[in-house]
């Protein structure tokens, strides 16, 4: 995602929804990650990694739903069991794989709606209670980053992370 040049505040909220930078990226915490321990949830923790990419990508997914809200027909899901998988592993092999590529869409079309200079950062939403696309798209650096961290965790506990 090219990142505006003349607005460094839409850059640097573009560059934290698509980069790591104090933290591990998305991108390498799922990376060889075993298909087998997906599912895991190690002693003491409260989720599996499965458990935690797809509340984060349920997670993302309403606050971009939010933030495209124009049309007035957003609907929130229910909380929290609309934002949290029922079962600790994954329902298929193909699924995981399935819900990083919608991570990575989700957070590149909130990275394009950022980058659009039509778009106001900072005027709350008609549709809210005073959230702003600024508001909403640090929410998902902030959301995102606090549950790769536990998955970090989850994959230590499990022996499976070296870096």
């Amino acid at each position: 995602m090219a990142t505006p040049k003349r607005d460094p505040v839409r850059a640097h909220v573009i560059d934290a929804l698509t980069s790591g930078y104090a933290h591990a990226a998305l991108e390498d915490i799922v990376k060889d990650f075993p298909a087998g321990l997906r599912g895991a949830v190690p002693t003491g923790a409260p989720y599996s990694a499965w458990q935690l990419l797809e509340h984060i990508r349920l997670a993302q997914e309403d606050i971009l739903a939010f933030s495209r809200n124009h049309d007035g027909t957003y609907k929130a899901p229910k909380w929290p069991d609309d934002y949290w998988p029922s079962a600790p592993e994954p329902p298929s092999a193909k699924a995981w794989d399935a819900s990083v590529k919608a991570i990575q869409k989700d957070r590149e079309a909130m990275a394009a709606l950022v980058a659009d200079p039509k778009q106001d950062l900072f005027t709350p939403f008609p549709w809210g209670e005073g959230q702003t696309l600024l508001r909403e798209a640090l929410l998902i650096v902030d959301h995102n980053s606090y549950h790769l961290g536990q998955m970090v965790v989850v994959r230590r506990l499990l022996g499976a992370w070296s870096a």
